[in-house]
């Protein structure tokens, strides 16, 4: 199965992308399900049919859901916001503002990645394209899995040890009910789901595309979403530049803003060397309605395989050497100023600017020795030594 995320900067219109893309897999046959994770859910309107969170059938093949957050919550997160409205309720609030706080933070876009989840396990589909929120949210979803993993396997069984040993204690002494073990639970199913969803979307079948307009701005945009993809580990396997102006007839107006267009354009192509850039022009209307995206997505793709895996190497790999082992982790446009490297027990920290990765060694290698590290063609290169090897 083909599995497709596509985000960019708001207004760039990726939901134009990822709906264009989804008509043309279902043209050639696929079973296709294009898929909204966006809480604006604009793939109703590209489409021009009401849309629910069941697939809903808009041609041959191609079917259409948006995630449905409060009917996920109410299937996914009952044990747990049963048990927050407990500790609310006891803390004073009434059971209404209990009830309206259990709607934690970030919820939305876990629940959107369960749902994710669950139609591709369901085998119905040959591809699944997904039209995520915009840049910012959909780095902090795809940066969720792995951030809870470590929280898993680091601090839940201790702190469910603790619980348990002492609920009656530490129940009286705060005045607040302590966790069961069904909340527990439900915490730990969720990080089993949330764990087969990082499977998913960095298995090989598995990629993101990015959509820009050729804007100075919104490219450098783009430029840092491909380094903090690559540094969670998630591949990209193509750029969609979008709104092109056509040259050909132009007035002087529009010949003015080709001509800014093409300059930006000389910059997509050398900022993403390797990957396709594929261009798609501004249309004369907008493109509403499976022909329309179709007929779109034929003309950005060209003769090109839209569905093509993507090429190139894991965004992360490790190499065994005569002496140790090499961590590569790619990071483009990253200078050595702009990222800090740390070594915590069997972890490697990686920080560039606002955004962390806690790397988690595999066993041999976390009783290794970091004797180097540097950046080399676009990829963080850190060394590893065991320390009964010869210096």
């Amino acid at each position: 199965m083909r599995v497709i995320l596509f985000t960019g900067k708001g207004g760039v219109g990726k939901t134009t992308a990822a709906a264009g893309t989804a008509a043309r897999a279902a043209a050639d046959g696929y079973r296709t399900l294009v898929l909204s994770t966006d809480a604006a859910h604009s793939l109703a309107d590209a489409f021009g049919v009401p849309i629910g969170s069941e697939p809903t059938s808009v041609s041959p093949c191609l079917y259409v859901a948006q995630v449905d957050a409060q009917q996920r919550f109410e299937r996914s997160w009952t044990e747990i916001a049963g048990y927050l409205r407990m500790v609310l309720e006891a803390g004073g609030s009434d059971p209404i503002t209990a009830e309206e706080l259990t709607v934690v933070p970030g919820a939305e876009e876990v629940l959107a990645l369960l749902e994710l989840r669950t139609q591709v396990r369901s085998g119905e589909w040959d591809v699944v394209v997904v039209d995520c929120a915009p840049t910012a949210e959909t780095l902090r979803l795809l940066a969720l899995p792995e951030a809870l993993g470590w929280y898993m396997d680091r601090v839940l069984p201790a702190e469910r040890r603790l619980v348990k040993a002492l609920r009656p204690v530490l129940a009286k002494a705060s005045g607040v009910p302590m966790p069961h073990d069904t909340v527990f639970d439900a915490v730990e199913r969720l990080h089993g789901d949330l764990r087969e969803v990082r499977q998913i979307l960095t298995g090989d079948d598995a990629s993101v595309r990015l959509v820009l307009t050729p804007e100075t701005v919104v490219v450098a945009e783009a430029r840092r979403s491909l380094t903090t993809l690559s540094l969670f580990g998630y591949r990209v396997d193509g750029v969609v530049a979008n709104r092109v102006f056509p040259t050909d007839g132009a007035d002087p107006w529009r010949r003015t803003w080709a001509a800014a267009q093409a300059g930006v354009l000389v910059e997509v192509e050398h900022s993403f060397t390797g990957l396709p850039v594929w261009r798609s022009s501004y249309q004369p209307a907008e493109p509403v309605g499976v022909v329309a995206l179709h007929d779109l997505a034929r003309a950005a793709y060209g003769d090109d395989d839209p569905l093509a895996p993507p090429r190139g190497p894991s965004p992360m790999t490790f190499t065994r050497t005569r002496t140790g082992t090499t961590l590569r982790l790619a990071l483009p446009f990253v200078a050595k100023s702009d990222l800090d490297l740390t070594r915590h027990g069997d972890e490697l920290v990686v920080t560039v600017g606002s955004y962390r990765r806690l790397i988690a060694l595999p066993g041999p290698l976390g009783k290794q020795s970091v004797v180097g590290a540097r950046i080399d063609d676009g990829a963080l290169k850190v060394r590893f030594r065991a320390d009964q090897d010869p210096t």
